[in-house]
């Protein structure tokens, strides 16, 4: 699975970030975005990826994206 954000729909909630730290954060700048760690990265950890699944449930404004 890959995931991306899309920064002209986030609203800035954070719920993302919330839910999983460990792939979202929220910028010094006010924004939200991918951890450079997992930016274009396939991530295989099942739990991280439920996780993934979950913040994009959650995002109000659909701005998370999962390639599977």
């Amino acid at each position: 699975m890959k995931v991306v954000l899309d920064k002209e729909k986030c609203t800035l909630c954070f719920s993302c970030v919330a839910i999983c730290p460990e792939v979202f954060e929220g910028k010094e700048d006010g924004t939200v975005d991918v951890k450079e760690e997992y930016k274009g990265v396939e991530i295989t950890d099942e739990n991280l990826k439920e996780k993934i699944r979950e913040a994009a449930e959650a995002c109000p404004a659909m701005a998370i994206t999962i390639e599977e």
